[in-house]
């Protein structure tokens, strides 16, 4: 894995765990000695700083059969042309960067080298994650296989083309952060009807993960949960008015735009998508 950063941390977090079955150790590479530091005296971690070793994104991609690229999207291509001499033949190359094409990638790699993207969301650390993978041009089957077996080790997988990936992306990607925003929305107008911040994040904090864990394991899907909560005439009836009145669905749909938007101007950025001599 070279860079562990939020979300390379929390995909290192989960294939850390002793109930996943993967070779190890894990060699990671970071940017600074302090995060080298984290993982001294691990057992199924190799860390070495790139500020303290030149040659540490080279050393540690030398026999891997699977390369992470966990990087800032605007370092991944320069990532990736740093290893190329160094990898495997076969090596498959991951990146978990929103807006960089894999084209982007495939054109500093040699050949026989499968990309494949990848967009994981942070509940990997907990082993139930959402991740959305993508073959480029140079991925086989086994490859995304390959891919796809790594990262149900920390939650599900759904193999999309890569057209899609960046709307996996603005939904699974980034919704975490949506759902944390709400908490915090609905804390702030418990604490607004009266309530303590404690007594309101205690009201909002359980009724999400109980919420969550009845939609995981009830069987019933999202809408008709809703309804059983629902009754006609009811208060939580009035509520549900409000929020319809205020357009959620057509919300959504603008906010996973934006989303998607910003992917697409980050990868019109990208060294594959600039004309020809441009900077």
């Amino acid at each position: 894995m070279i860079g562990v950063g939020s979300m390379g941390g929390a995909i290192l977090a989960g294939l850390r765990d002793p109930g996943v079955a993967i070779a190890r150790p894990i060699a990671v590479t970071t940017h600074s000695a302090a995060s080298a530091a984290q993982f001294a005296g691990a057992a199924d971690v190799t860390a070495v700083a790139v500020a303290d070793d030149a040659e540490a994104n080279r050393r540690a991609v030398a026999g891997a059969g699977l390369v992470i690229l966990a990087v800032k999207p605007w370092l991944v291509v320069d990532a990736a042309r740093e290893i190329a001499e160094a990898l495997d033949p076969g090596a498959v190359v991951v990146s978990v960067a929103a807006g960089v094409p894999s084209a982007a990638i495939e054109a500093v790699l040699p050949g026989g080298i499968a990309v494949v993207r990848a967009m994981p969301n942070t509940p990997a650390h907990l082993g139930r994650g959402m991740t959305g993978i993508a073959g480029g041009a140079s991925a086989d089957a086994a490859a995304l296989a390959l891919v796809q077996r790594l990262f149900e080790t920390v939650g599900q997988v759904l193999v999309v083309p890569e057209s899609q990936i960046n709307d996996v992306a603005a939904v699974s990607g980034s919704g975490p952060a949506y759902l944390f925003y709400y908490v915090e929305e609905m804390i702030g107008a418990a604490e607004r009807r009266g309530f303590t911040p404690e007594a309101a994040r205690q009201l909002v904090q359980q009724t999400v993960l109980g919420a969550a864990e009845l939609l995981d394991t009830s069987g019933e899907d999202a809408a008709q949960l809703r309804r059983n909560v629902t009754s006609p005439k009811g208060t939580t009836e009035q509520a549900i008015f409000v929020l319809q009145d205020a357009g959620w669905g057509e919300l959504f749909d603008r906010a996973l735009a934006a989303n998607v938007r910003r992917s697409e101007e980050l990868e019109g950025n990208s060294p594959a998508c600039r004309p020809a001599g441009s900077p």
